[in-house]
């Protein structure tokens, strides 16, 4: 065998290495952009359930009343409750909205004290299609807004 052969030979399996090492590569930079468009999603979430929890408290501040009285008072549920009365109106959009805008596996609490309250959301960030159902998990995301009224 000539060393011209061996030359040959040995060029085509560098070139095969490097195809090889750039593939490996840019499975690395398709898995990294997935990443990020996950925590991407994830920060949305949030930052929408802080703006509908700020928002559920706004409403209880312009019925103040009624809400220290806990009218506004929910427990956990992931369903909105059926709409009548101004109070009611406002827990369903609420809860509506988590839906809508968080996730579909949303849900709300509300408690009021003396003079404050807290609002809660939590929601099932896994993916999956599946709800909570009040399931404790990594996946669970919890944003909790607390005020006095």
């Amino acid at each position: 065998m000539s060393k011209h052969n061996i030359a040959k030979g040995t060029s085509l399996i560098e070139v095969l290495i490097s195809v090889l090492i750039l593939g490996i590569g840019l499975l690395g930079v398709v898995a990294m952009q997935a990443t990020a468009l996950r925590n991407s999603q994830g920060s949305y979430e949030r930052s929408v359930a802080i703006v509908q929890a700020y928002s559920m408290l706004d409403a209880m501040r312009a019925n103040r009343n009624e809400a220290l009285i806990g009218r506004y008072d929910l427990n956990w549920t992931c369903n909105p409750p059926n709409a009548g009365d101004l109070i009611a109106s406002d827990l369903n959009q609420w809860i509506t909205r988590l839906k809508s805008q968080v996730s579909q596996s949303a849900c709300g609490r509300i408690e009021c004290g003396i003079n404050s309250c807290e609002v809660e959301v939590r929601w099932d960030q896994s993916r999956s299609t599946g709800g909570t159902d009040g399931a404790e998990d990594d996946d669970i995301q919890r944003v909790t807004a607390s005020t006095r009224l």
